[in-house]
């Protein structure tokens, strides 16, 4: 098990890759050898982003995408013939980085949380951990991002203080168990394929 905290003071800031926003890159992997690290090259991502009024969403072609509202209500995702609901924070969606997404607020901006992964590279989740208790971690990486205030964690035998804001990387060779002791945090795992 290698563990490493993600302070929010270090997270980089880009802009949407359709210029219409600016997001926080918390943690992602690229190719290896890669020349640049550039949407190309990307494997995964784990970003967060205000949306603070309607528009598209960027074209992201062979991008699976995983998304959920961390603060504000009422973002509805709206896609020709379907619509992803996400008026209530901590429900994930997924969908394709090649829908056609346009953003409809119901109740003013929102800040969501995203992570992303090639098709085919990796398999990913996201889960917002919003009460005590102990569960299964697979081998893999875990970013564990405390959303408001500290967050308390015990990752097999242990224990964790994650800074508001703050970010802890876990990456797991066997399986392991994670206990959420206090706070409120979401989860955003990552396996590798191949």
């Amino acid at each position: 098990m290698k563990t490493k905290l993600l302070n929010s003071q270090d997270y980089t800031r880009s802009p949407w890759k359709n210029g219409g926003g600016i997001f926080t890159d918390i943690a992602d992997a690229h190719r290896p050898g890669a020349t640049a690290k550039d949407w190309d090259s990307l494997l995964w991502r784990f970003a967060s982003t205000p949306i603070v009024a309607p528009g598209p969403f960027s074209h992201m072609p062979g991008i699976d995408r995983l998304q959920m509202v961390v603060r504000g209500r009422g973002l509805v995702l709206k896609a020709p013939g379907q619509e992803f609901d996400e008026r209530e924070p901590f429900t994930t969606v997924r969908f394709t980085g090649e829908m056609e997404i346009v953003t409809e607020l119901e109740a003013g901006p929102v800040e969501v949380v995203n992570l992303m992964a090639r098709r085919g590279a990796a398999e990913i989740e996201l889960t917002a951990l919003r009460q005590p208790g102990e569960g299964p971690l697979s081998a893999g990486t875990h970013l564990l991002y405390a959303v408001s205030g500290n967050c308390g964690i015990r990752l097999n035998n242990e224990e964790f203080i994650i800074p508001g804001g703050s970010t802890l990387k876990a990456e797991l060779t066997a399986a392991s168990r994670l206990t959420l002791i206090s706070g409120l945090a979401v989860l955003g795992s990552i396996q590798l394929i191949g």
